[in-house]
């Protein structure tokens, strides 16, 4: 794709975010589903399309650490130096979120939030100016599809804009690593 072309599709994305809809895009793990992560009604059409428990929460992507700030009462120290010395995705549970779709927020008042730098959901993310929901695009309890060719046409007619940035790539995606930072400095390893 153009650059050009690359700029329309991630415009075009924004817009469906802005008007409530869900996107299927590709990110810095693997290609998700996502929304505004402040509509709790697009947050609800998302559990419903992955037919997923809403007690099983969902991470946002955000386009820098000052973003997250936004959506948390407090950011722990830590976590500034973690998100900027991470060389690989790197998803943080943190405690006292705000701002969020009220089923996005875990029943502690946690929240998973990863600062994406792949090229295309960052620039996604920075236009929207807000958290965009990430979910692996699959029914819950199959596996997550690794590239685009992968995901059902289940989910693919479930959303109102499939990106076509990245479609054609088939490198194999993989999770975030996952860490939970208390406001007390304790670290906890989720997934490595």
């Amino acid at each position: 794709m153009t650059q050009k072309e690359i700029a329309e599709d991630i415009r075009t994305a924004v817009q469906t975010l802005r008007q409530g809809g869900l996107i299927l895009y590709p990110t810095d793990t693997i290609w998700g589903i996502g929304c505004d992560a402040s509509n709790e009604e697009a947050v609800k059409r998302i559990f419903q399309l992955k037919q997923r428990a809403d007690s099983k929460a969902m991470i946002c992507l955000v386009d820098s650490a000052n973003r997250m700030q936004r959506y948390l009462r407090q950011v722990p120290e830590v976590a500034w130096d973690i998100v900027e010395y991470a060389d690989k995705p790197l998803t943080l549970i943190l405690d006292g979120a705000v701002n969020l779709a009220p089923s996005l927020i875990a029943e502690d008042g946690s929240v998973g939030l990863r600062v994406t730098r792949e090229n295309i959901s960052h620039e996604l993310c920075y236009r929207f100016e807000r958290a965009v929901v990430s979910t692996s695009a699959n029914i819950s309890g199959q596996p997550s599809p690794a590239c685009f060719d992968e995901i059902s046409n289940e989910i693919k007619q479930g959303v109102d804009y499939i990106m076509r940035s990245r479609q054609n790539d088939t490198s194999k995606g993989k999770p975030s690593q996952i860490i939970k930072l208390g406001l007390d400095g304790q670290v906890q390893i989720i997934r490595k």
